[in-house]
Formats: C-alpha cells, sequence, structure tokens
C-alpha cells in the first residue's frame, strides 16, 4: 500500500470520526449556553461564557438526583440479572439433552422477533393486576432475561469441549460447581458484552418508565428529562446538561470494560 493510499485512508477515518463526534461536542457546547443562546437563530459552536452552573440547575429544577438513582437500580438490577441468569440458560441449552430442546431454543429467539410496543399492552395490563405499576418491580420484573443474552451465551458454551465438563463431573463436581468453574471462566467476554450491551439499553430506555411509572418519584433520567420541556419551548441548555449526565456512566462503563467488550465482539465474530 502506498503513501497516498494510507494518507486517503486515514483522512477517511479522520472525517468518519468528526461526523460522529460533533453532536456529541455540541451536545456539551448546548449544556453551557445560555438560555438565549439556545433561542438564536444560528447556532453558537462555543458559548461566551461556559455557564457550568445549568448542570447545578437541572438538580434544582427538578429531583434529578432522584432519576439518577432510579435509573442506576433498574439499568444496574437488570444488568445483574442478565449475567447471573441469561448464562444459566444458555448452559442448558448448549450442553444438556432434555425434550423439545431444539423448539424451546427457536421459540426463545422467536421473542426477539416481536416488538415491544406489541408486548407493551399485555405487559402493562400484567403489572397493572399484580399492582406493581410505578415500582421498581414494574420496571425491572419483565426485563430480568433476555433472549439475545441466551443466545450469545449459548455460542459461547458450545465450544467448550464435553470431555473436560464429563471430567469435572468425573472427579466428583456439583454440577453448580462445573458451571461456576469450568463454564463461566470461559464466558468473561460475552458477559461483558452482555452487560454493556443491557445497562446502554436499559440506561436509556425511554418508552416502558414513560408507561408504567406515574409520579416523578419514580421518573428515570430519560423520562425525567421531558419537565424541561415548556408548553411554548424546551429549555434546550437544562436539556442538554441533563444528556450529557445521561452520557457519561455509560461511557465510562465502556473504557473499563472495553478490552472484554472487543475480544467478546471479536470471538462472537469467530463463532
Amino acid at each position: 500500500m502506498s503513501i497516498y493510499s494510507r494518507v486517503a485512508g486515514y483522512f477517511v477515518l479522520l472525517v468518519v470520526a468528526l461526523v460522529a463526534v460533533l453532536p456529541l461536542l455540541y451536545m456539551v457546547s448546548l449544556s453551557l449556553q445560555t438560555q438565549a443562546e439556545t433561542m438564536q437563530g444560528t447556532p453558537v459552536l462555543w458559548p461566551a461564557t461556559p455557564q457550568f452552573g445549568n448542570y447545578a440547575e437541572i438538580f434544582a429544577k427538578a429531583p434529578f438526583g432522584r432519576f439518577v438513582v432510579n435509573s442506576v437500580v433498574v439499568a444496574g438490577t437488570i444488568s445483574l440479572a442478565h449475567i447471573l441468569l441469561d448464562p444459566l440458560v444458555g448452559y442448558a441449552f448448549a450442553k444438556f439433552r432434555f425434550p423439545f430442546k431444539e423448539t424451546l431454543f427457536v421459540a426463545v429467539l422467536g421473542t426477539m422477533m416481536i416488538p415491544f410496543f406489541i408486548r407493551m399492552i399485555p405487559l402493562y395490563v400484567t403489572m397493572a393486576n399484580l399492582g406493581w405499576l410505578n415500582t421498581y418491580q414494574g420496571l425491572i420484573t419483565p426485563f430480568l432475561m433476555d433472549a439475545f443474552g441466551i443466545f450469545l451465551c449459548r455460542q459461547f458454551v458450545q465450544p467448550i469441549p464435553d470431555d473436560l465438563i464429563h471430567a469435572a463431573r468425573i472427579d466428583g463436581a456439583s454440577e453448580f460447581r462445573v458451571y461456576a468453574q469450568v463454564i463461566l471462566p470461559q464466558l468473561k467476554p460475552a458477559l461483558a458484552v452482555l452487560g454493556l450491551f443491557t445497562f446502554v439499553h436499559q440506561w436509556n430506555e425511554f418508552l416502558w418508565p414513560l408507561v408504567a411509572t406515574s409520579t416523578e418519584e419514580m421518573r428515570t433520567i430519560p423520562v425525567g428529562l421531558t419537565m424541561f420541556a415548556q408548553e411554548e419551548f424546551i429549555l434546550w441548555h437544562l436539556t442538554a446538561a441533563g444528556a450529557v449526565v445521561l452520557f457519561v456512566p455509560t461511557a465510562v462503563l465502556f473504557l473499563f470494560s472495553q478490552r472484554y467488550f472487543v475480544r467478546g465482539i471479536t470471538l462472537t465474530g469467530l463463532k
């Protein structure tokens, strides 16, 4: 490859990177502007005087701290449940023999084909009958397991040699010990991918928390940001500040799990 080809390739990558990063940078800029600057006809690329007080103002104008706590509890609990439960089901589908295994696995995968808004009404009725609307259990319970997580874990468990599992059983290991000491160590990349995908999805989830909650105390961050939308206009500087707060935890989580995340994506493609 010639030097010109490399330079052209790097230039294209730079352009693509800028296109991807510019909306994020403008969101940060918007979060530091005054309300007057956000209402101007022409966009302000960077405020004359950055208003860092906007971040304090979102906590003063709305119970934003409560929104953050709700998002952490809901997204964190669901992510932890996926990491604990999805590998168990994936292990069973990969290494156990039982009647109708393939049929059940196809049925599990079939749930991925059903859009959420089709399931939302019966799910809402179920939560209402249980008295779980506007509660943590109503926000968390319907999403404790996921077909994608089960499929991902099954794909990682399948290549593990059966002889390794049989040897552990012959040595007297219980089924749970086989799972904990033989299977789980092989699933670290998959669990990193699963945990990150699940947390990001639930952290940014808007529709179900909007439908299932009715008070400010139970709102998550995406739903809470709607409080800055007035009848005649939107407080864009406060909305952008809240969006930055919404973005930071997922970015930090990705940086900490990047090594496992990249490995998991690579191995998933190979398998």
